[in-house]
This record gives C-alpha cells, structure tokens and sequence, in this order.
C-alpha cells in the first residue's frame, strides 16, 4: 500500500545500500550482519516505505536485504505483467548477490505472496517466514478493491486514487482520528508518493493464488494478522495460517498499514520471532 516514503536507516545511522542487483534491473537494499532476512513489500509499496520502520531493529543482528518491484523506488516499470515466480528469483537472485546461502524471508501483503512462493520454489535456502497482512487468493471485496485501484492507478487521477485507498489502507479509529486538515495532507502525501508500477502491482494482487503453496512450508512460520484491516480481511489471512503445518499467529490490531499505525508492535514480534530461531548453518557463501 501506498505510504509517505523513509529512507531507513541502519543501526549505526548510516544509509542503507540501495542499488541494482548484478545481473537483473531490480533496485536492491541491504544492510546489517548477521543472518540473512529477506524482505518483500506490498503492492503500491516498497523497501523504503513498507519496511523502513523496521529496519533499524533488524539491521543490528541481521544482514537484511530487499527489492523494489517494478515500477518502485530505483526499478524501472516492467513491460510485461508481473509474476511471483520472477518477483520470487529477483529476490533471491538479491541474497546470492549479497553472499547469502540462507535466509528467512518477511513478507507484507503482497510480499507475502512472494515470499511464500519464494519459499516453495527454493526450499532449500529459507529457514523461515514472517508474513504480515497474508493473503493466499483475493476474496471477491479484495478482488474488486484492487480492479478499481488498477484502473485509478493507469488514469493518473493520484487524487481520487488516494481518496479511495485511505479507508481501506487505515483502520476505521485511525481514519477518524485524523482531523481535517490532517485528512487533507495525508491525501496529498498519498497521491504524492503512489509508485508508478502501481498498477502492475495490483493486477498481480488480483492474480495471486498460492493456495497450493501453503502445504508446502517447513520451516517456522509465523503470521501476523492485522485485525482492522479493510483490504485484506481478517478471514483472509487467517486461511493462510491455517493452511500451514503449525504455523504461529499473533494479531495486530491495526489496519493495513501496522508501519504506519503501530510501528512498534510491528517491529517487536518480527524480531522477536527472528531472534527465538535456531541459528542458521552456512548462512553466508
């Protein structure tokens, strides 16, 4: 989802490395030690804006590593409509680039998506997965949310784009808390900062089946379930729990936006999970 772009930050307060990937034209980010997560953000996204609050707690401890999709932060929009399986190998093409042999990959919206299907296609490397806000299939109110938000995005009316995004982007209490004027300048801000492969974005949302995926997953899971969340409801996300062999769950109660609404909780249990793991053998090449 579409959110007032950070630059992060790692924890000795010196800029994260954004940069292309060798060999692909995904813009990479990385910084940290330790071992590898990977980091896949949402539609209408990306590194900065999604997982920016969060960086400072991980980079510590962990080398972290993400791209930018298509049309995002320094990566050029995409020509053709975008795939998880290519989103998935651009990502884990980032970890070679970095000398990770292993990593756990934290996933947000449709990052979720990516990264379970990341998971599936390169078994072998993850150690585990952090999804937030998942989603195995879009219901029939996300299916018709993202098609509207598709055709928003390709008209270029930013505007309405962002009039129709808040209510689903932010909870009910964290919408009504906002006067007026504040309302106004969180319209802008929106508008201001909608990427320009948005709608590639989305008409992958409408596309996403992992269903299949689920049964998959070996490794510790955990799913972080954002209970006022009015794009991905929470039925939705707790498919995805379900669907995988013990899989962890913890609820959140924000919207769609835990790093914009509780940036701190957020980042709690995603390190809190990533610290309780066994530490990974051959976690660099």
């Amino acid at each position: 989802m579409p959110a007032h772009p950070q630059t992060p930050t790692s924890a000795a307060g010196s800029p994260v490395s954004t940069r292309p990937t060798p060999g692909a034209t995904f813009a990479r980010t990385a910084a940290g030690t330790g071992p590898g997560v990977l980091l896949a953000h949402g539609a209408g996204g990306s590194i900065a804006a999604n997982y920016g609050p969060v960086m400072d707690e991980l980079t510590p401890t962990h080398r972290v590593v993400g791209v930018d999709y298509p049309g995002t932060g320094a990566t050029p929009r995409a020509q053709t409509p975008l795939t998880l399986d290519a989103l998935a190998d651009e990502l884990v093409a980032a970890a070679d680039a970095e000398g990770l042999e292993t990593f756990a990959l934290s996933g947000y919206s449709l990052g979720t998506a990516v990264a379970l299907r990341a998971a599936t296609r390169h078994p072998e490397r993850v150690t585990a997965l952090v999804l937030t806000a998942p989603f195995a299939r879009p219901d029939t109110r996300t299916r018709l949310a993202a098609e509207v938000w598709r055709g928003l995005a390709a008209s270029g009316d930013r505007d309405t784009l962002a009039r129709f995004l808040l209510p689903l982007a932010l909870s009910p209490a964290a919408l009504d808390s906002l006067s007026a004027e504040d309302l106004e300048a969180t319209v802008r801000g929106t508008a201001e900062t909608v990427p320009e492969g948005s709608a590639d974005h989305v008409d992958l949302v409408a596309r996403v089946d992992v269903r299949a995926d689920l049964a998959r997953i070996a490794v510790p899971t955990l799913v972080i379930t954002t209970t006022e969340d009015q794009l991905i409801p929470p039925a939705l996300q707790r498919e995805v729990a379900a669907g995988i062999a013990d899989a962890r769950t913890a609820d959140l109660a924000t919207g769609h936006l835990p790093f914009a609404e509780n940036p701190a909780e957020w980042r709690r249990l995603i390190s809190a999970f990533l610290g309780a793991l066994p530490a990974p053998q051959g976690a660099e090449k």
